[in-house]
């Protein structure tokens, strides 16, 4: 099949190169337009090294083109550009039995001189790749993929697929074999537009579709998250609602504080009602705290609004992904890609080193602190004193959730939040003290407290050892240790 498409390009004429560009994995060749040819302009070869061996017809225009040219690496498109640019198809030659195929170019040099060059092709499973050597001078010029010998390989016996071609042919063989017949591709018209068509399917199939599927997958991750982070919202309305409902009560208990000051347990109001007030807390304090309570639960009622909001329009932005078939997360990664080569790699990599230089350790070896995955979200466990502090000062986010054994030495443990919900799930709070308690001087003690709250109320004073800090506010659970 190789040999054939060859054969009927060169049947055309004697094309000229007008581009090059090449990746790791592709090596395009675009042809200059040729009107006695029938060749217009923008189509290219596609020399594809992985996932498949194969020789492909593409236009500049078509998607797939399009993304097989933004993989390209600079350095290799000028390397196989000077050498190739310019140059006129003038031979193909290699042996059907092989999957190896050689063409032959010339080219005038800056020197006035004629010089010749040869492509081969290996198209092996597992062993594809492409070189480039002179004829003339400079024998070995360039190279892609698995290395193999410039010359023709030997074969003696005729292969599977040139024993079932000989079988499907017959006669007409040598025709088939040479690119004069074009039923050796399915479609209409020549065998140059019938390979133009099965290129651009089998483009289709081997890199569009798998891009458009893997989008569709992360569609669906994507909501299942925002699903999950809807029910979180949702626990937290009730929880602030409930709160709000205090602020009532309260309201009653204030108004009777003349009467009632110091009183403890259950109390009764002067219309009949029976208010019971928290275990060991007075009238004075549960007034007090209701109040706090109440405002605090306005305020995270108002924060939990405007997060739905935005839930909401991350829902609306998938279903107009979805409704594109994958092309706007497609899209995605080509336009930050470009952006990148735009802005170039200075802020970039200087963002990225000093972040990977906040995250090691004090020593230089390895990470500050260990990652754990607790029913979804990422437990983070600091290695040591110095560490416990970059765990929490550079590593954590304000509101991710930070614990830490009470009144003994241990590590510093952080809970991811980056969906900023207000309390984590019972089950990951426990869990992540179990680690906390277990990774103290408190291992060997029984059931110990454990102390939470917001990394963002966690404080280190000037003057503070490595690991000690001060807590702003802060809630306890007891818990076993456990690894």
């Amino acid at each position: 099949m190789l040999f054939a498409l060859a054969r009927a390009r060169l049947d055309m004429g004697e094309g000229a190169v007008q581009s090059v560009w090449a990746s790791p994995r592709a090596l395009a060749l675009g042809w200059a337009p040729d009107r006695l040819a029938g060749l217009g302009p923008g189509l290219a070869w596609i020399f594809l090294v992985s996932p498949v061996q194969e020789l492909w017809l593409l236009h500049e225009k078509q998607e797939a083109y399009l993304a097989l040219k933004s993989e390209s690496k600079t350095d290799l498109s000028r390397l196989w550009s000077q050498e190739l640019k310019g140059a006129r198809l003038c031979d193909v030659m290699g042996d059907p039995r092989e999957r190896w195929i050689a063409f032959e170019f010339r080219r005038r040099a800056i020197t006035g001189r004629i010089e010749g060059m040869q492509l081969s092709f290996q198209a092996i499973p597992g062993r594809g790749g492409l070189r480039l050597d002179g004829l003339d001078l400079n024998q070995a010029r360039a190279g892609m993929g698995t290395p193999f010998p410039s010359k023709q390989p030997d074969c003696e016996a005729d292969t599977p697929p040139l024993q079932r071609w000989r079988e499907k042919w017959g006669g007409r063989f040598d025709d088939a074999i040479n690119g004069r017949v074009a039923d050796v591709l399915p479609g209409e018209g020549t065998l140059f537009q019938r390979h133009a068509e099965w290129s651009t399917q089998r483009a289709d199939k081997l890199l569009l579709q798998p891009k458009i599927q893997a989008a569709s997958r992360k569609i669906i991750k994507e909501r299942q998250r925002l699903d999950r982070y809807g029910k979180a919202l949702a626990a937290d309305r009730e929880r602030h609602l409930g709160a709000i409902g205090l602020r009532e009560p309260a309201g009653r208990l204030q108004a009777e504080l003349w009467r009632l000051k110091g009183a403890c347990g259950s109390v009764e109001l002067l219309d009949g009602a029976t208010i019971e007030l928290p275990p060991g807390m007075s009238i004075e304090v549960t007034v007090q705290k209701w109040f706090t309570q109440a405002k605090k639960a306005e305020r995270g009622l108002l924060r939990v609004d405007a997060l739905e909001r935005e839930r909401v329009r991350q829902i609306m932005e998938l279903e107009r992904a979805s409704g594109s078939d994958g092309q706007t997360l497609n899209d995605a990664p080509k336009k930050s890609q470009s952006y990148a080569k735009q802005a170039g790699s200075t802020s970039h990599g200087k963002k990225k080193m000093e972040q990977e230089k906040d995250h090691k350790r004090s020593d230089g070896k390895g990470r500050a602190y260990r990652s754990q995955m607790v029913e979804g979200f990422e437990v983070l466990i600091g290695r040591g004193d110095a560490d416990n502090d970059t765990l929490t000062f550079k590593v954590a986010s304000p509101m991710d959730f930070w614990l830490h054994v009470a009144s003994v030495p241990g590590s510093h443990v952080v809970i991811r939040n980056p969906d900023r919900i207000s309390e984590p799930p019972r089950n990951v709070l426990e869990r992540a003290a179990e680690l906390a308690a277990f990774y103290s001087k408190a291992r060997e003690g029984g059931k110990v407290e454990v102390h939470w709250c917001r990394a963002a109320d966690v404080n280190k004073p000037r003057g503070f050892e490595p690991g000690k800090v001060f807590l702003k506010n802060y809630k306890s659970l007891k818990v076993y240790p456990k690894q």
